[in-house]
């Protein structure tokens, strides 16, 4: 991995994932893992920022994650693997990099409105909640990473990571890299309700679903809200089923289900049928090999901690650099 450019991202383990996992990210991960030096991790301490109440399950779903990660192809091989949490190093950086963050940084931070208003229904009004870009920050400054994969929406607290390895670089000597944002290739996935694909709105389709799973999710898809009826002609470019099926249904039958619906010799049922078909074929190898790991937690255990690992030794390295720029005593004599 040496000379390589470091990328670091990390997904919240809040439960299963699914296609808008897939596709706006990991599809992704897989690919630069071959030309990057990646570190990826289960960030379990970012989920306590909004369901600290509800703890429930986190370690389960660290380990339904890691099964999910190998299913689609992220490899211990080329990737370090590991758990948030497992890292101490990452807390203590947390703290001293609170120390120099002026509030007003954290209470511009344009997501930080909308989330709370997105998680109206719970008490996020916390300090965790309201500082956890600067955790993200410590996150990411800690492997000296280059780049960090975000979608639009993400942008703001990688320019904030930036920001505040700027400002502890002048003030105590250069040790952190700044690194830059970029921009994830995510194709339009939407939930089977036409909102965004998520755990929370109940409208997704997850890895892990059975063919018969598929087939019951897929037939309550939302698709062009202005057909009626099976005689009136459809438009594919407004319709949520025919995205899918541009992602897994071969072209040539994808051409022919977009002739169909235009000229409504093509109804809405048999469509969904026919991307049920397509999404349990395409999504059938990565059942398969989620379904090898699932029966072998303790090989994925291993992996995660020899990532964890090997995440350990380099954030100790740039802690003793922290440490030494802010004048804290290494040693005790």
């Amino acid at each position: 991995m040496g000379g390589k450019k470091r990328i670091l991202s990390g997904m919240r383990p809040t439960g299963p994932l699914h296609l808008g996992n897939l596709h706006g990210a990991l599809e992704q991960w897989v690919e630069l893992q071959d030309r990057y030096d990646c570190f990826y991790f289960v960030a379990d301490w970012h989920a306590l920022t909004s369901n600290y109440e509800s703890p429930e399950g986190l370690s389960d779903y660290t380990m339904e994650m890691a099964f999910d990660w190998l299913s689609v192809g992220l490899s211990p091989e080329k990737s370090t693997l590991f758990v948030q949490s497992h890292v101490k190093e990452h807390a203590e950086l947390f703290l001293i990099l609170s120390m120099i963050t002026p509030l007003s940084w954290l209470e511009r931070n344009p997501t930080y409105k909308d989330q709370m208003a997105q998680l109206s229904g719970r008490d996020v009004s916390t300090l965790g909640f309201l500082g956890y870009p600067v955790l993200q920050a410590a996150d990411i400054i800690m492997y000296k990473t280059d780049i960090v994969p975000v979608g639009e929406d993400q942008v703001p607290h990688v320019e904030i990571t930036r920001e505040i390895a700027r400002r502890f670089n002048y003030l105590y000597g250069k040790v952190f890299t700044e690194p830059r944002a970029m921009l994830t290739k995510t194709p339009r996935i939407l939930g089977i309700d036409r909102r965004k694909m998520s755990k929370s709105y109940g409208n997704a389709i997850y890895l892990s679903d059975s063919p018969e799973t598929i087939a019951k999710r897929t037939a309550q898809m939302i698709t062009d809200p202005q057909r009626a009826r099976k005689c009136d002609p459809g438009d594919p470019g407004v319709c949520n089923v025919f995205e899918f099926h541009k992602l897994y249904t071969k072209k040539e039958v994808t051409d022919e289900i977009n002739v169909g619906c235009r000229s409504a010799a093509l109804g809405c049922v048999e469509c969904k049928k026919m991307l049920a078909t397509s999404l349990a074929e395409g999504l059938g190898p990565i059942r398969e090999k989620r379904s090898y790991y699932a029966q072998r937690p303790e090989l994925v255990a291993e992996i995660l901690e020899a990532g964890t690992k090997r995440a350990r030794e380099v954030a100790a390295g740039t802690m003793e650099e922290v440490r030494s720029g802010i004048r804290i005593c290494s040693r005790l004599r």
